[in-house]
C-alpha cells in the first residue's frame, strides 16, 4: 500500500455500521403512535437520524411543546431497546473494520448516539477496541455543529486535511463540510443516494465492500 492520503478515518454508526436506519424510524413512529402525536413518513422519520433531539423536534414535530421532548425521548428509547439486539452489523464491517486498523488507519467514531448507547453498541461488536476514539451526541454539541470532528481530530492529533468523515446522511456531510475535513457519502443507509449527492462528498457508495474497494483505491 503506497502513502496514504488520510489518517483518521471517522465512521457514523447508526446506517454505516449497523444496519439500524429501519429500526430507528419505526422507533420514531412508535413514540408518536404512542403519545398521540403526529406520525411522520419513513422518509421524514430516517431524515432525522443523527441529529440532536431539538433538531429532530423542530423538523418533525415543530408544534410539540419542548416541555414534552423527554417524553418522547423515553417512548422512543423504550421501542429502540426493545429491538436493538435484532440490529446487525453491515455485512463485510466485522472483517472490515479490523482490516483497516491493520492498514494503518486510526478509527474513530462520531455519532448523534448517546454515550450509554454507543458504549452498548460497541460492546456488542467484535471490532469495538478498533476505534481509537469516540464522540457522542450528548457529549457536545450535536451533527452537523463540526465539534465532533474538532474533539477526535484533537485526541488524535490529526489535521482536518488527513481526516475523512463517512456517513450515510447529509448531516455526517454537513460535518464534514463545517470541520474542513473531506467526506465519502454511503447510501444503504437513512438517506437516499440523491440526498447525499446534493452535498461536497469526495464519491457515494452504496455498500461496505464498495466502501473498503473504495478506501484501498483513494485513502
Amino acid at each position: 500500500m503506497g502513502k496514504k492520503r488520510f489518517d483518521l478515518l471517522v465512521f457514523d454508526w447508526d446506517g454505516t455500521i449497523v444496519d439500524s436506519a429501519g429500526h430507528i424510524a419505526a422507533s420514531i413512529q412508535a413514540a408518536c403512535v404512542d403519545l398521540a402525536l403526529p406520525v411522520p413518513d419513513g422518509a421524514a422519520a430516517r431524515h432525522v437520524i443523527g441529529l440532536g433531539m431539538r433538531d429532530a423536534m423542530d423538523y418533525l414535530l415543530p408544534q410539540l411543546d419542548e416541555a414534552r421532548y423527554r417524553e418522547f425521548a423515553d417512548r422512543y428509547r423504550m421501542h429502540f431497546l426493545a429491538g436493538d439486539e435484532a440490529v446487525e452489523t453491515f455485512p463485510m464491517v466485522d472483517e472490515g473494520i479490523p482490516m483497516l486498523a491493520e492498514q494503518g488507519f486510526i478509527l474513530a467514531v462520531a455519532t448523534g448516539k448517546s454515550r450509554v448507547g454507543l458504549d452498548r453498541a460497541l460492546g456488542r461488536v467484535s471490532f469495538g477496541s478498533q476505534f481509537i476514539a469516540t464522540r457522542c451526541g450528548d457529549e457536545g454539541f450535536p451533527k452537523p455543529h463540526p465539534d465532533m470532528l474538532h474533539y477526535l481530530m484533537e485526541a488524535t492529533g490529526v489535521e482536518p486535511e488527513r481526516t475523512l468523515m463517512i456517513g450515510d446522511t447529509s448531516h455526517d456531510l454537513e460535518l464534514a463540510a463545517n470541520a474542513g475535513t473531506r467526506s465519502l457519502a454511503v447510501s444503504y443507509g437513512a438517506h437516499p443516494r440523491e440526498a447525499l449527492q446534493q452535498h461536497r462528498s469526495l464519491d457515494c457508495v452504496d455498500s461496505f465492500p464498495e466502501l473498503l474497494a473504495w478506501l484501498a483505491d483513494n485513502a
